[in-house]
């Protein structure tokens, strides 16, 4: 007979293993779409994805695309989901909706019905239409200040949001898809931010629906989780006594306290001050964005001193041996990088490409669906919307190539300096 102490161990430890998913992984030649209502059309949780995605993973085989439609649901997406993605063929979506399906007002059986029923029929379709990995997201966060509608207060429409949420995750579950959890990643830090640093500190926007860059590196976060990133940057090691190395996506030369660096791999970069909403660094303290997702690591060997100065770029700091020989992030504890310049330069470029994608898509390819009577009756029509088609794609794709042109190497110096 089992002992009871044990049997309880192993009853907890087997509910813990069964509500654990494990994360989706990017294939090769991954295409990515990242599909969603207004917030999505924002265009900033998409833009951190695609720069992650293509600066910091050190692969070259990605491709992204966003999807992002102003007031849409669901069903919105439902109607034009086949004709829009065959303009990319993707082999991976994510997907995040829910915040104008909830309609603004406290939770019904008769929205999560209709909610769990377009999108079980927008999971089936991206499926049907050769999307491999799918991220099935919750909705996000409403602001616990700044939402004002007349429907509900926010802590009703959060609950509404977060039934949204299960709704997905249970789809994920039926459907074998990924599942990213946006709304507890947005829920949990703004709980943790508005305690530090007040009520007026925004997390879902000043319209307490649409998140300025710090809700939004929430969101990214949420989903690069769920596609299995693993958040390793690189490793660098400084050795006072010897030759310095690199893991791969560095290349490392000197020795004695001294690496010249030479990477192709970026740690992201977090741009604006420590208190602002509008900033990506303000809601680092109360997040794992670092520790999870950006991991550039700086191990130092064979000091002889209790404290060393090590400085990176333009800034120094001072650790402890013991911090030292464990490792320290580079991308968590330097406010600025010898590639802030080269990242930001970027994901501006990524910006660029995402706002030729909304109009590709709303004012032109989504349309073409409005013609399947006319492709049907005329061969000359349909030839030369798949001209149109064809052009549009191809200044996409030439956006895309000149975006990458930007990611260059980046030269960098550690120095190690024992501290007396």
């Amino acid at each position: 007979m089992i002992p009871r102490i044990l049997l309880l161990a192993l009853t907890a430890t087997t509910v813990i293993l069964a509500d654990t998913k494990p994360a989706a992984q990017l294939p090769l030649n991954a295409r990515v779409a990242i599909i969603g209502d207004s917030i999505t059309e924002q265009k900033l949780y998409s833009k951190y994805i695609e720069t992650y995605l293509l600066a910091c993973t050190g692969r070259t085989d990605i491709k992204c695309l966003q999807f992002g439609w102003s007031g849409e649901t669901a069903s919105g997406f439902k109607a034009r989901e086949e004709n829009d993605l065959n303009a990319f063929h993707p082999t991976v979506a994510t997907f995040c909706y829910g915040m104008n399906d909830g309609h603004y007002v406290p939770f019904t059986d008769a929205i999560g019905k209709d909610y769990e029923a377009n999108m079980r029929e927008v999971l089936t379709k991206a499926k049907a239409l050769g999307v491999t990995t799918i991220i099935a997201g919750t909705p996000g966060a409403v602001d616990t200040k700044y939402l004002s509608k007349p429907g509900a207060t926010a802590a009703q429409y959060n609950d509404n949001l977060a039934h949204l949420g299960a709704l997905d995750k249970k789809l994920s579950e039926e459907l074998h898809t990924g599942f990213a959890d946006v709304h507890k990643e947005m829920e949990d830090a703004m709980t943790k931010a508005k305690a530090a640093l007040g009520a007026e500190y925004d997390v879902c926007g000043r319209d307490g629906v649409h998140p300025g860059p710090n809700g939004h590196l929430l969101m990214a976060a949420a989903y690069l989780k769920a596609l299995g990133v693993d958040g390793n940057i690189g490793d660098i090691t400084v050795d006072m006594t010897g030759a310095s190395s690199a893991s791969k996506g560095h290349h490392a030369t000197g020795s004695n306290g001294s690496a010249e660096i030479e990477s192709t791999t970026y740690p992201f970069c977090f741009d604006g001050d420590a208190k602002s909403s509008s900033s990506t660094r303000s809601i680092l303290p109360f997040c794992k964005f670092n520790e999870e997702l950006n991991r550039l690591t700086l191990h130092v060997k064979n000091l002889a001193a209790e404290k060393a100065k090590v400085t990176w770029g333009a800034e120094s700091k001072e650790f402890t041996k013991a911090q030292l020989a464990k490792g320290i992030n580079l991308a968590a504890e330097f406010a600025k990088t010898p590639f802030d310049t080269k990242f930001l330069a970027f994901m501006n470029d990524v910006a660029t490409k995402q706002n030729y994608e909304t109009a590709m898509i709303r004012s032109l390819i989504t349309n073409f669906r409005n013609f399947t009577a006319d492709v049907k009756e005329d061969a000359e029509f349909a030839s030369a919307l798949e001209i149109l088609k064809k052009k549009v794609v191809l200044k996409q794709e030439k956006l895309d190539a000149a975006e990458r042109q930007l990611l260059v190497p980046v030269k960098h110096t550690v120095k190690v300096e024992a501290v007396k």
